[in-house]
């Protein structure tokens, strides 16, 4: 009755001021209301009202305040149970060479975190334009008339940045085989080597064609990391520690942006117009860091046994001998569609699917570019890069620290939100600013201050969520024998999206204008219920139970084989 009182006391006072934001008001609290059930509501079809506290005390969040004596674990997306009586306490610590072998492999993400960070910046310089791209240029110097969301169109531009992930997405075939049968260190320093060669012929191009060979080389280089990276790191780490290990290549990854937006910022000011050459040619030394680095990394145990390089590591495990067969025997491609592995493959496909649809990449590596449609000036809309660039660090070491104390599942909730509010929000900006039209105006300091903040706090929401997590749970949710393919697919997917979502951003941005925003807002929404219905919790199961999550989840189990619907899972 008071909420009936409030509501509609207020409706018609702040409707006649406001209508359009008052339904996006009310669709915020109907996806705040929708995510509080499916998270902290529990079925109670079937269960005796005498004995309804029961359910409480299996609640993941709710048994704190039930139980004392026993520990369920539950969650409202799968339920796992298991005892204290059941819990193993695996062997494996966190030591000095472990943080250092996972700190180098990490330095992968300097590669593709550097690349995000300069393309949008070069992409910005009127040197660069006027050299490969004049119609643009053209366009940016006010000579050719065009109104504030097309003035960057160019089919070529974006051609420019989305064909090294092109080129990634390909590099997946012979990726996913270096992987798996020479390791994933030997991946690792291939792809620093290719990289590199990249890196050289961008710096020295003098047109267009060897531009993109550059940038092709460089989606090869960066294909073969992000494959063997995640996986490393995975099979690398202790259980309990594994979302905070994995979450370096993130961060790494951010680190790369944050200093390409430095770099950018800096070499817009070199007078002469060769400024975008040294941006370019700098991407060598992340190259060098890991193909150095890389030569005093052990493989992982993992690995061996895949390669059945078993008597080497694990000569007295009988157990390690049949998963080496099992691994050389199945032909991995085939088998990962097979049914008992079909809830691992559908979040291979879904998870990096949703990820770009956030359009976060659009916001790194387009973000000079989007900033000056914005009214910003070139070096405001540089120095406000290297803003978000700094944000999205600070961000992703934030994390390293909660991914292994809260889950995996709520992050990814939590971050779905902000990003959904924040997107509603920049869109309606734009739209107020600019209007659909997208007439040319000078944007005053507050709105100004505005759209970066809510660009900022939009980007910190992904920094701890779909960011780290998206690289994370794939990489952590296959068995071993179909590992390695796995990882394969979710880096295809990604570098897929990725490459599609930089080839259109900018003449959807003309197309759609304002829109776009509540186009990502929309997706955002989508994966964001995903999560709460379909994802389970991973968090301190260890890697060789991972199958065993899927059994014991409400939608899942039907895929997964007999064997495991009743074995407990060892939480470390």
């Amino acid at each position: 009755m008071l909420m009936s009182f409030v509501i509609g006391q207020v409706f018609l006072l702040y409707g006649a001021a406001n209508l359009i934001s008052l339904f996006y008001i009310f669709a915020f609290f109907v996806l705040c209301m929708t995510l509080f059930v499916a998270y902290f509501l529990l079925e109670t079809k079937d269960i005796p009202i005498e004995g309804m506290h029961k359910v409480w005390s299996q609640h993941w969040f709710w048994r704190r305040f039930v139980l004392s004596e026993e520990d369920s674990y539950d969650q409202s997306g799968g339920v796992v149970h298991s005892s204290t009586n059941n819990v193993k306490e695996y062997p494996g610590r966190m030591t000095t060479f472990v943080v250092f072998a996972s700190l180098i492999a990490a330095c992968g993400g300097l590669m593709l975190g550097y690349d995000i960070g300069i393309s949008g910046g070069v992409t910005s310089m009127p040197s660069f334009l006027q050299s490969f791209f004049s119609s643009v240029y053209h366009k940016q110097q006010g000579m050719v008339s065009s109104n504030q969301y097309c003035k960057f169109d160019s089919q070529w531009l974006t051609f420019f940045t989305s064909s090294l992930y092109l080129a990634a997405l390909v590099s997946q075939f012979p990726a996913s085989f270096s992987t798996s049968k020479y390791g994933r260190k030997v991946s690792i320093i291939v792809g620093g080597f290719i990289f590199l060669c990249g890196a050289v012929l961008n710096a020295a191009a003098i047109h267009l064609a060897m531009l993109i060979v550059g940038r092709v080389l460089l989606g090869f280089g960066v294909g073969f990391i992000i494959q063997a990276v995640p996986l490393y790191l995975s099979e690398m780490a202790p259980s309990k520690h594994r979302g905070a290990l994995n979450t370096l290549f993130q961060l790494m990854i951010t680190i790369g942006i944050f200093v390409a937006n430095l770099i950018n910022y800096c070499t817009n000011k070199i007078k002469g117009g060769w400024g975008w050459r040294l941006s370019l040619g700098l991407a060598a030394v992340p190259a060098a860091i890991v193909i150095l680095g890389s030569l005093y990394l052990p493989d992982t145990p993992n690995s061996m046994i895949e390669r059945d390089n078993i008597l080497e590591e694990y000569h007295d495990l009988g157990e390690a001998c049949a998963n080496a067969s099992k691994a050389k025997n199945n032909n991995n491609w085939c088998a990962i569609f097979q049914r008992k592995y079909r809830p691992q493959t559908v979040m291979a496909f879904l998870i990096p699917f949703f990820q770009q649809l956030t359009g976060i990449n659009v916001i790194m590596f387009y973000a000079p570019v989007l900033f000056q449609t914005l009214g910003f000036g070139n070096d405001a809309a540089l120095m406000s890069s290297v803003i978000t660039g700094l944000i999205n660090v600070i961000a992703t070491v934030g994390a390293i620290i909660m991914v292994d104390r809260f889950g995996r599942r709520t992050l990814f909730l939590a971050g779905g939100i902000q990003m959904l509010i924040c997107l509603v929000i920049i869109g309606s900006l734009i739209l107020k600013v600019f209007g659909v039209a997208g007439v040319a105006t000078v944007l005053s300091k507050e709105y100004a201050v505005a759209l970066v903040g809510l660009i900022c706090v939009y980007v910190i929401g992904f920094a701890y969520s779909w960011g780290p997590l998206g690289w994370l749970v794939p990489s952590e949710i296959f068995p071993m024998e179909i590992r390695s393919t796995g990882q394969s697919i979710n880096a295809t997917i990604n570098m897929l999206m990725t490459f599609i979502i930089g080839q259109v951003f900018l003449s959807l941005l003309c197309a759609a204008k304002f829109g776009l925003f509540y186009i990502f807002a929309f997706f955002v929404v989508s994966m964001t219920l995903y999560v709460a219905f379909f994802l389970p919790e991973t968090k301190r199961i260890p890697i060789e139970d991972m199958s065993k999550v899927w059994s014991q989840h409400w939608f899942w189990r039907r895929f997964v084989p007999a064997e495991y619907s009743h074995t407990n899972i060892e939480m470390v």
